[in-house]
């Protein structure tokens, strides 16, 4: 398959990687060139604009991190280049973005499905991300054979803006999840309480996830580098879900004030650090 790939961040690198391993032939156009200089040596072509990049493709994947970045690179594409091309939006953005995107690329003649990823860097790189997909049946039928390298069992929700809406829920679920065991593990921690004896009762009741013991030891070692998922982009996507679920009619004010923690954490400097983070957002109070 011939491939453009627009956005080379973390996830994009490493799913690049995952692509280029797979024997696919990858195009990167990045804004920032430099990030692109990995996927080269590993054999991708690099472009130096996003509509060369899309011009060179059978499939395109937007692994941007905003509404507004996706919005941009496609203010730089001459609309007739669209005509006929398949763009897979794979970032976290809100339902109504999604079916604005959709609107603009099928106004061009072109073809849109959403599929949000759940996942990380590791599964990025193994082919093993949960991809959330909307779009027409026909257009995901197109997208299949990609989505099948990049997720072991790609889900087809609905209709545009509905894989968006998941991946949204998915993601409050981690914001919900995370923020409250730094919570529980600051206050056991402030007590004198052995952690290892607290983990052990958490672990044996139906309260556990694993994504507890995923970020315990960065939690408890205060050690935040190297992150899958910075702490920045949980943020955003947790005022995401709060606009979008206020404009529903949701009650939202356990969600706002996980997102004041979030804007605290960011305050300290930690917008680039993983987002366990949070947990300096507990322990340092403003």
């Amino acid at each position: 398959m011939n491939i453009a790939l627009i956005g080379a961040g973390l996830m994009g690198q490493a799913l690049g990687q995952h692509l280029l391993t797979q024997g696919q032939q990858l195009t990167v156009f990045n804004r920032s060139p430099e990030k692109s200089e990995q996927l080269q040596a590993l054999g991708a072509s690099i472009s130096l604009s996003a509509q060369d990049a899309l011009e060179k493709s059978e499939y395109c994947l937007l692994m941007l991190s905003d509404a507004d970045a996706i919005n941009t690179v496609l203010d730089s594409i001459s609309p007739d280049v669209f005509k006929d091309k398949l763009i897979i939006q794979m970032g976290t953005i809100a339902p109504e973005e999604s079916r604005d995107i959709a609107k603009r690329i099928e106004l061009y003649h072109g073809r849109y499905i959403e599929c949000p990823v759940l996942g990380s860097l590791p599964e990025a790189r193994t082919g093993t991300l949960i991809l959330m997909s909307g779009g027409s049946d026909n257009d995901y039928k197109a997208a299949l054979p990609l989505l099948n390298i990049i997720g072991s069992n790609p889900k087809h929700i609905g209709e545009i803006g509905q894989g968006a809406t998941v991946k949204l829920a998915m993601n409050q679920l981690i914001a919900g999840l995370t923020s409250s065991f730094a919570l529980s593990l600051a206050l056991v921690e402030k007590e004198g309480i052995e952690i290892e004896q607290f983990m052990s009762i958490v672990r044996e009741s139906a309260l556990y996830a694993p994504t507890f013991d995923k970020k315990l030891q960065r939690m408890v070692d205060q050690d935040f580098s190297n992150p899958n998922f910075p702490t920045k982009h949980l943020a955003k996507d947790v005022r995401l879900f709060t606009e979008v679920a206020s404009r529903l009619g949701l009650e939202t004010c356990a969600l706002e004030g996980i997102g004041q923690l979030l804007a605290n954490t960011l305050d300290q400097g930690l917008a680039d650090t993983d987002y366990s983070a949070v947990y300096a957002g507990v322990t340092k109070k403003q």
